[in-house]
């Protein structure tokens, strides 16, 4: 009867530790660890297209990340997203002409924004605005413009090899 006890509690402890990895696997493949503030300043960017973008995803600068995105909202006066960063307090130096664009990786087609430094000796501050943006890539656009290309019967400048003859 001990022994069976013994196994009871063995399982029990297997099932709750792995309970535990599965919460925390989905906590960070959702992204809610990103739910820790980022000490920094907060720069904005308009975009035409934001593409699947969400609040929390990451803002990089060569491979590193250097903040998050804090707020994504319509702007009713342009109608572009407009795009809230807050950078890390320890990259307070980014050159003002600093560029930004929406950019995916990996294979879930996780989005990000991507910084670009520029060269100008003055540095971003609190509430300044990104001037040079680039927008996401829509797929769907592009896969559009493709079919109607072909359909159209234009062929990039391909005339099938009889040029010249």
């Amino acid at each position: 009867m001990d022994k069976t006890r013994a196994i009871e509690i063995a399982v029990g402890l297997f099932v709750v530790a792995g309970l535990a990895a599965l919460t925390v696997l989905a906590m960070r493949v959702s992204n809610i660890t990103a739910f820790q503030t980022t000490e920094g300043y907060t720069v904005i960017g308009h975009f035409r297209n934001v593409g699947g973008l969400r609040e929390g995803a990451p803002v990089k600068m060569g491979g590193v990340q250097v903040g998050r995105v804090s707020g994504i909202s319509l702007d009713t006066d342009t109608y572009e997203a407009r795009v809230e960063l807050t950078i890390d307090s320890r990259f307070d130096d980014l050159p003002m002409d600093t560029s930004a664009s929406v950019l995916t990786s990996g294979l879930l087609g996780e989005q990000y924004v991507g910084l670009e430094a520029g060269g100008m000796p003055t540095a971003l501050q609190p509430g300044d605005e990104l001037m040079l943006t680039q927008s996401a890539i829509v797929l769907e656009k592009i896969i559009g413009q493709f079919l109607y290309n072909k359909a159209s019967g234009s062929d990039s400048g391909s005339d099938g090899g009889t040029e010249g003859k």
